[in-house]
């Protein structure tokens, strides 16, 4: 559990936290500038001006009151910023094994983090002859190594382009199972919130506007999310049953063939390509046509978004707002979502 009671002045305003988050992956959203980035480097350590208590799993990293204040290197925390923060002048191997724990055990780890983040053939390069998404894999990497009792994450793919995205968010999963480390993840894409997150923080101006479960706090978000720049898709985790995926314990769709029966798996579609209908469909090529029912609309330039609850999964649909007035869709309506099995784009 992180608790944060602290108060910290910032360029335009004040930051203003009251916070006990409880969740294995938690969260931070809202716009730019509205404090996220702040939070993360209380919790790290990294602003010791900040009045007010922080504590970890009991543990008390800094009280104004009492005046103590542990040293962010004995905090145990792994902190990745936007920019990775590499050694240049170390390749990525030294950089990996810069701070990384010591005795039992910690070879293994190496070689385990080298293998989730495929990083291996990395490991003679230089951080000035990296990508953009293997120098996040290597950060990634290096605060892993530090054995961390908790992840901070800023933004790991904000400055990735979609196909970088793509490849570096499975390793973000890869490394949640594996290791079962505790991450605060700040961004304001809703797929990355949704695929990794069971508890989510909307903050703005320094003060926290929501806090709770991820369905909580995601739907009621995604208007503010938009506004905000954020992008929008559906993403889907789940185990493959042969050429379908079962996500949760109810919904089951049809994906691209040539996968493997059992494993785990993320696909994203968007919600450009999910299809609304008010009748069950007919003679479609389309081989997913879902009953749901529609949560909520939100009015988005010349466009609407709705969100349907399908067993559980909140799918997000856009259409025009002309094609939305003549389907008559209210909150409420019974409708079917129609998808083509090759809209999925598997992520991991």
């Amino acid at each position: 559990m992180i608790s944060v009671h602290a108060e910290l002045p910032l360029q335009s305003f004040v930051l203003q936290l009251e916070l006990q988050m409880e969740g294995s992956t938690i969260a931070l959203l809202g716009h730019s500038g509205a404090g996220k980035t702040s939070l993360l480097e209380l919790i790290a350590g990294l602003r010791r001006t900040a009045k007010g208590r922080i504590c970890l799993d009991g543990d008390v990293l800094q009280d104004t009151e009492t005046g103590r204040f542990l040293a962010p290197e004995r905090r145990r925390i792994g902190y990745v910023p936007q920019e990775g923060l590499l050694f240049p002048h170390l390749d990525v191997e030294q950089n990996l094994r810069f701070g990384a724990a010591s005795g039992d055990g910690a070879k293994q780890r190496l070689e385990e983090i080298t293998q989730i983040l495929a990083i291996g053939a990395l490991l003679r390069r230089y951080p000035a002859s990296l990508s953009g998404g293997e120098k996040q894999r290597v950060a990634l990497g290096r605060a892993l190594a530090t054995s961390p009792r908790l992840l901070l994450l800023d933004e790991p793919l904000a400055a990735m382009d979609h196909e970088l995205k793509e490849r570096v968010l499975p390793y973000l999963l890869r490394v949640r199972e594996a290791w079962n480390i505790p991450m605060v993840y700040v961004t304001h894409h809703l797929e990355e919130a949704k695929a990794l997150a069971d508890e989510v923080v909307l903050i703005e101006h320094g003060r926290v506007i929501q806090h709770g479960g991820a369905a909580q706090v995601l739907g009621p978000a995604i208007r503010s999310l938009l506004d905000s720049g954020g992008s929008l898709e559906n993403l889907l985790d789940g185990r493959l049953e042969g050429s379908a995926l079962r996500v949760g314990s109810g919904m089951k769709v049809w994906v691209p063939a040539s996968q493997s029966a059992g494993e785990r798996a993320v696909f994203t579609v968007r919600p450009e390509d999910v299809l609304v209908s008010l009748r069950a469909p007919e003679d479609l090529s389309a081989r997913n046509a879902l009953p749901g029912e529609v949560v909520a609309i939100h009015e988005i330039g010349p466009d609407v978004v709705l969100r349907i609850d399908v067993d559980g999964f909140e799918w997000l649909s856009k259409l025009t707002r002309v094609a939305a007035q003549q389907l008559g869709v209210t909150p409420g309506v019974r409708v079917f979502v129609v998808v083509k099995t090759h809209s999925f784009r598997r992520l991991s």
